[in-house]
């Protein structure tokens, strides 16, 4: 009888425990039918564009302007022989600008041409550059392009004067792209101290940007994710490694509100999310509470979505795609139906969240 009974009361208390806790639903996705395949997302507003790319077009790039139910194809005009093979790499849009960075592999090593694409939604010019302006023996990637209320710039790699490779900023001088030594900043490698950096973003006039920096002493290597944030454009540049970074770590993808930005990236193979107020270096954290998820060097990782004092980080987990929502400490964990495979990019346009997960673009409601 004692047996039975405190076996009731287990399948009471269990049952009970379910109650309070209910199972989060999984969130639903719509495909959004497009005239070719998506690449990247950017947004403002109640204004979502597209990057596509047309692989059997005579110009490959594509760019859509999503305006709810409309779309609207932005005329190109391709200029230099790889501007018609390009593949979007970032676009940045605050409104009014548009500025792209496509890049295709050509020449006898493959390496990536890249080119720069300015206008508005109704067109984008492309603007060819010289080869030595993003090419040569002493060129590293390219990863971002940025609008900022103080200008335009673009963001990238250059082979360092003095140990492996610099953070190199391009701004423009007319139609013309012109990097900037990196000599006196902390965007200069150093033999004991490597820096890099492989996403941006604007807080005003300041750029932000993630990546890496690796440690260098005998018997040492340790790579921590870290962060650079810029006063204006590219002056004033500061940088700090993340905190509590583990034995290895990475910060992937950036973004900002008004006030905080929020980093997404690994620690130790393990999806990590971080935030910092980029005026106060000593505010930055590490946000508790996530599920562990397996994020490693090759794994894409679209940006952290910021809804009001809510983060949004979409992440695949294996095959399935998993949206987390909350703050520090306090997480709610959605699988989804209808997205599978890698997801790339994600943006929050309105009330409704965009997302880039193998080839196709999901909208939903969350």
């Amino acid at each position: 009888m004692r047996r039975a009974l405190l076996l009731v009361v287990l399948l009471l208390f269990t049952a009970a425990c379910s109650e309070d806790k209910p199972q989060a639903q999984p969130v639903s996705w719509s495909q959004v039918k497009l005239p070719a395949e998506p690449v990247v997302l950017t947004g403002h507003d109640d204004q979502l564009l597209v990057g596509l790319r047309d692989r059997n077009a005579k110009v490959v790039p594509r760019l859509l302007l999503v305006e709810g139910d409309k779309q609207s194809e932005v005329k190109l005009s391709p200029s230099s022989p790889y501007s018609f093979h390009a593949v979007w790499k970032s676009i940045a849009y605050d409104g009014r600008q548009v500025l792209a960075l496509g890049g295709a592999a050509g020449g006898a090593h493959s390496n990536v041409r890249w080119t720069v694409w300015t206008g508005d939604t109704a067109s984008l010019k492309e603007l060819p550059q010289v080869f030595t302006t993003f090419g040569g023996p002493d060129a590293g990637r390219v990863y971002s392009a940025v609008i900022a209320p103080a200008g335009q710039a673009l963001l990238g790699a250059w082979a360092s004067k003095t140990s492996g490779l610099d953070a190199a900023v391009w701004l423009p001088t007319g139609t013309k792209w012109t990097r900037q030594d990196s000599t006196g900043t902390v965007l200069r490698s150093q033999p004991s101290l490597l820096v890099g950096p492989g996403d941006a973003t604007v807080h005003g006039d300041a750029i932000v940007q993630t990546g890496s920096q690796v440690r260098l002493a005998k018997d040492v290597v340790q790579q921590e994710a870290a962060v650079w944030v810029s006063r204006r454009l590219n002056d004033g540049w500061s940088g700090f490694a993340l905190p509590e970074v583990g034995a290895r770590s990475q910060g992937l993808r950036v973004a900002c509100g008004e006030q905080l930005c929020t980093v997404a990236g690994w620690v130790e193979g393990k999806l990590a999310l971080w935030q910092f107020d980029p005026a106060k270096p000593d505010s930055a954290h590490r946000l508790k509470g996530l599920p562990e998820i397996a994020v490693g060097d090759k794994t894409p990782v679209p940006p952290p979505v910021l809804d009001g004092d809510q983060i949004v980080q979409v992440v695949a987990d294996g095959n399935q795609v998993k949206v987390l929502r909350g703050t520090d400490g306090s997480w709610t964990v959605k699988t989804s139906e209808g997205p599978t495979g890698e997801v790339t990019d994600a943006r929050l346009v309105g009330r409704s969240l965009y997302l880039i997960a193998g080839s196709t673009l999901w909208k939903s409601a969350e």
